[in-house]
């Protein structure tokens, strides 16, 4: 009989032991498995962050409008300018590549929050209206708006633009100042898809002065370009202004790193290089 109750009480302690080590197993399981569910969480977030919904696609989507300096086409039909070559460069520290998406400027902003773009990046001028719908880099450049007419009527639209016909680019810098400069009060205000289409509209005489970027002036109208019988008016200039990169709001990831490569590119001389190649030095203000 004693043999009997020890060898059932050497059962039931088997059992419990086995019972136990089941339990410490499940236990185990259960917390490798939360910690698995936090790591996805923790995974998704940042891939829902706007650098790392860029990250994960491998490029940055720059919306862009074609002028030059700033994007343009070569002889042999590829992209290039100041801006094009800066992107890339930014992109190639950041590992991601840059695709270049042409936009209506007038839609810009809803191509951006919709994410067809991830940023605007193309003579960007930084006002206090878009910092409150967008987020943007340091500033890297000055600008300014310029009048461009006929050589022959610089004498004469330097005094009095009365009754001219005056164009700029719809939603631009441009328009800002020919709808609200006393200057052009009296003026006939046409807007154009762009600054390029302005630029013609003078130069085919449908139009009389353009508005446009200083920094596209220095680009574009020379005597070795199509525009050579244009000329800046030197003596009027408006709404001087800065450059910078526009991203979508709550972008802080983003324009961090963007901010970090753009000094880094400004303290090894890579983006005097690249604007020295179009004669834009001298506007640069990237400390």
């Amino acid at each position: 009989m004693k043999k009997i109750i020890a060898l059932l009480l050497a059962v039931l302690m088997t059992v419990a032991v086995f019972a136990g080590c089941g339990g410490n197993g499940n236990a185990g399981s259960s917390s490798n498995s939360d910690k698995t569910d936090s790591s996805s969480s923790e995974q998704k977030a940042d891939a829902n962050s706007d650098w790392g919904f860029i990250q994960n696609k491998g490029k940055m989507t720059i919306g862009i409008t074609l002028f030059e300096p700033m994007n343009y086409k070569d002889d042999k039909g590829e992209l290039t300018g100041f801006e094009t070559e800066f992107s890339k460069a930014v992109c190639e520290e950041l590992g991601v590549e840059a695709d270049f998406q042409v936009i209506n400027w007038e839609t810009k902003e809803v191509e951006l929050k919709s994410k067809k773009i991830d940023c605007i990046w193309n003579g960007f001028t930084i006002n206090e209206n878009r910092q409150k719908e967008m987020d943007f880099s340091t500033p890297y450049m000055e600008n300014r708006q310029v009048m461009v007419c006929k050589k022959d009527n610089v004498d004469k639209y330097t005094q009095s633009v009365k009754d001219t016909k005056v164009i700029a680019e719809k939603e631009s810098a441009g328009e800002e100042v020919a709808q609200s400069d006393e200057f052009f009060k009296e003026a006939k205000y046409t807007a154009a898809d762009s600054q390029a289409k302005a630029l013609m509209e003078v130069k085919a005489g449908t139009s009389d002065v353009a508005i446009i970027d200083f920094v596209m002036s220095k680009g574009t109208i020379r005597e070795d370009s199509d525009y050579s019988d244009l000329a800046v008016i030197e003596t009027k200039t408006f709404a001087p202004e800065q450059y910078g990169i526009g991203f979508r709001k709550d972008s802080s990831e983003t324009v961090k790193k963007v901010n970090e490569v753009i000094s880094k590119l400004k303290k090894e001389g890579k983006l005097d290089e690249i604007a020295k190649k179009y004669n834009l030095q001298d506007l640069l203000i990237v400390k």
